[in-house]
């Protein structure tokens, strides 16, 4: 009201009004951090891109689910073959013994090598995890999860699973059809065990079926009574993309559960002590690894982003489903 020419884009004398002004202004502010070397906006350019990319509007690196650090620069006075120096010694200090703190300094000084390695040359993770084991530890997990977000995981992610346990269990319960039928049986579940992880295991999987995904795309479960059922698992992990498996071993008449993490036909992690955990690993592990979400997942792993981490991508539309369900958990 007060400057009623902002409303405007255009001047009434003809010059270009406030929006186009800052929109250049941001563009040549960028122009001017990419020749300053700035990795982020050299890795679409002209120039490094191969023919074999096409044109620049195609396999574009960008962030794309909400990181800050997506490919940061190296620490001033590093350069790639001082950090490989730092990444080879890092295997050797992490075969040692309660060196978590030299382990952990290496890692936070190799940050920007590693995020190199995941976006410009998309390795195996097989391959990946050759070159950088310590990565594919617990702790490491997280904190890597923090250098790109900025934001903790475990305790973002079980912490939001907490507080919308009541709601989602209330509205699966008013669920009718054949999806309603596989949640009560979901949820019976709960009758027998009704812990704390029993509890989040119940309403991720329940969640995975309100959505209208199939739980086993994303959780297989085995269980083992010999050595012969262990190779039956190693096998059939050979065939999962990005998966949770969870092993339940039979043990003095009862059956232990641990969960683990498949990822591109190879076991990356086990002996996470339940479902819930696994999922913030493996929400972690996308994340360090640059993976994208299964089609036949896509509604839950965005409920994981947007509402469980509150990592919402400004330029990414949230779909129909998950934010009708954004809105049921408000209501």
């Amino acid at each position: 009201m007060k400057h009623p020419c902002l409303r405007d884009p255009v001047s009434s004398n003809g010059i270009y009004g406030w929006q186009n002004s800052l929109k250049y202004k941001v563009g040549n502010f960028r122009a001017k951090v990419k020749h300053l070397g700035l990795p982020e906006l050299n890795v679409n350019c002209r120039k490094i891109k191969s023919a074999a990319d096409g044109p620049p509007t195609k396999s574009l690196k960008k962030a794309k689910k909400s990181e800050v650090n997506y490919l940061p620069p190296h620490p001033q006075g590093e350069t790639d073959e001082t950090l490989e120096k730092e990444r080879v010694e890092l295997l050797y200090e992490y075969k040692k013994r309660d060196n978590t703190k030299i382990i952990n300094e290496k890692m936070v000084k190799t940050f920007s090598l590693r995020r190199n390695d995941v976006i410009l040359n998309k390795p195996a993770v097989i391959d990946f995890k050759a070159r950088w084991p310590a990565m594919f530890e617990l702790s490491q997990i997280e904190e890597e999860f923090r250098r790109i977000t900025l934001k903790p995981l475990q305790s973002t992610f079980l912490g939001k699973l907490d507080q919308c346990t009541p709601r989602l269990l209330s509205l699966y319960r008013r669920k009718g059809g054949a999806v309603g039928k596989k949640l009560d049986e979901t949820l019976d579940m709960l009758n027998e065990d009704n812990s704390i992880e029993s509890r989040r295991e119940a309403v991720i999987r329940g969640l995975i079926l309100y959505l209208g995904e199939k739980t086993e795309e994303l959780i297989k479960d085995y269980k083992v009574f010999d050595d012969d059922d262990v190779g039956t698992v190693q096998e059939a992990l050979t065939t999962q993309v990005l998966n949770i498996f969870v092993v339940s071993k039979a043990r003095d008449g009862d059956l232990q559960k641990q969960a683990g993490i498949a990822i591109e036909g190879a076991e990356v992690l086990f002996g996470i002590p339940d479902v819930a955990h696994a999922c913030t690993y493996l929400m972690g592990l996308i994340y360090a690894l640059e993976l994208r979400y299964p089609n036949k997942l896509k509604y839950t792993f965005e409920v994981f982003q947007k509402i469980f981490l509150e990592l919402e991508d400004v330029n990414q539309k949230v779909s129909s489903k998950v934010h009708d369900l954004k809105v049921s958990l408000h209501a």
